[in-house]
């Protein structure tokens, strides 16, 4: 993968993210803060708890910071792949984000 190949998916990524926080916050009594600065987006939930969802451009990853822990993640066979084999990304940040907010939550790319 190239560079510009990374960041077009990886942009599609965050879009996607910061996008379903906002359908979250218009149309459930979750809020979530999310704060983007260059290629890091910051979910903060009503219980101060965060997520963070960073690029690592020069490894082409995705790293997934939440209070269960830290992940990896590679674009593989057309989803973003946990390198350790654990789970795809979007179904661990609706896992993660769920457990963080107290109510379940949805993520899907866009």
């Amino acid at each position: 993968m190239t560079d510009p190949e990374f960041l077009d998916l990886a942009e599609n990524l965050l879009c996607s993210i910061e996008a379903t926080c906002d359908k979250i916050n218009e149309e459930t009594d979750v809020d979530i803060d999310n704060q983007r600065v260059g290629g890091m987006v910051t979910m903060t939930f009503a219980n101060r708890s965060q997520i963070i969802i960073n690029l690592q451009k020069p490894l082409h990853e995705v790293w997934l910071a939440a209070k269960a822990g830290g992940y990896h993640y590679r674009f593989v066979d057309g989803q973003w792949q946990d390198t350790k084999g654990q789970a795809e990304f979007y179904t661990a940040l609706s896992d993660q984000a769920s457990a963080q907010s107290g109510q379940r939550l949805e993520f899907r790319p866009s």
